[in-house]
């Protein structure tokens, strides 16, 4: 048997032959085995940070309103506005609308009927605010439900300017009442279209609806002491 004690030098372990190895370079060795290519290379290998530093410069503008859309919502903003409004404007003069009628003056109005200009006044910022929150639905990128939406606040559009005829040019003060009742089923529908496709377009007309509720009552007040 031979002795323990003799030939010390040939009874080192691994782990001491691994330690005569400089940890740098076996940390390098790991590191280039792990990733199958030089640091230096553009390989798969390649680290995150140079992936990084090949990738596309990210846009300055805003991500929820991209310049493309921006110069689409001007665009259309200059058409539906100024059309929205001048058919309103157009269709209530045609029709005799205002204290100018005479037949209108001599109708007796309720205590809570509002000065004669403020109608044209509101109508007008109205009809503003309608065509702008069309142009928000227009001018966006969701298609969904953005024909729905446009036909609908197209139809509820000719609803509203066909009761000024009704109630100014034919005189019938009880059907305008049930056509303006017909007038906000549709608003509140287009409404509900509209934040489907632009919150902010159905906000803008919350004040329409707001003022042609009151319109209904003034309606249905007239119509009952005339």
């Amino acid at each position: 048997m031979t002795d323990p004690n003799t030939h010390p030098d040939n009874r080192q372990t691994p782990r001491e032959n691994a330690s005569t190895t400089p940890v740098s370079a076996r940390v390098g060795d790991a590191d280039r085995h792990d990733d199958g290519v030089d640091d230096d290379t553009d390989g798969p290998g390649m680290p995150a940070a140079h992936a990084e530093h090949g990738s596309e410069p990210v846009d300055a503008t805003p991500a929820h309103v991209p310049a493309h859309r921006q110069k689409s919502l001007l665009w259309w903003a200059l058409l539906c506005v100024p059309a929205v409004v001048a058919a309103g404007l157009v269709v209530g003069q045609l029709s005799g609308s205002g204290e100018s009628d005479p037949w209108f003056a001599s109708l007796v109005k309720p205590d809570l009927y509002p000065p004669g200009w403020l109608f044209g006044v509101v109508w007008t910022i109205l009809y503003a605010l309608m065509g702008f929150a069309l142009a928000l639905v227009v001018a966006s990128d969701r298609r969904a439900y953005k024909g729905s939406a446009v036909a609908v606040f197209l139809i509820q559009l000719a609803v509203n300017l066909a009761w000024s005829p009704i109630f100014f040019g034919a005189h019938l003060i009880g059907m305008a009442f049930f056509w303006i009742l017909l007038m906000l089923v549709l608003i509140i529908t287009t409404m509900a279209i509209f934040a489907k496709v632009s919150r902010l377009a159905a906000a803008l007309l919350v004040p329409y609806l707001a003022w042609v509720s009151f319109a209904a009552i003034l309606n249905l007040q007239i119509w009952q002491l005339n």
